[in-house]
């Protein structure tokens, strides 16, 4: 494998913003992911929401808006990573 390829893996990874609703685990914060689209029939705007666990390397607190990336599993439910904290909570 070249350097190449692995650059480009890795920027085919997902990432997604969003903002974190717990940091009580250790290394670990809950970051809650939402996303609006069209209803299928009616056409009104819909949020969509899910949580998801992600490996806490920036120090993110509850409120924090953070930028994660989908990783290789490191715990039973974390498969995310924190790449940066993009807005601190007030």
């Amino acid at each position: 494998m070249t350097d190449e390829t692995t650059t480009t893996d890795r920027a085919a990874r997902k990432t997604r913003t969003g903002v974190v609703t717990s940091d009580k685990m250790q290394k670990t914060v809950t970051v809650l992911l939402e996303r609006r689209l069209a209803h299928p029939k009616y056409g009104k705007q819909v949020t969509r929401s899910k949580k998801v666990k992600a490996r806490n390397d920036h120090d993110a607190k509850a409120g924090d808006t953070v930028r994660i990336m989908e990783t290789r599993p490191l715990a039973k439910t974390v498969a995310w990573r924190t790449v940066e904290i993009v807005e601190r909570a007030r």
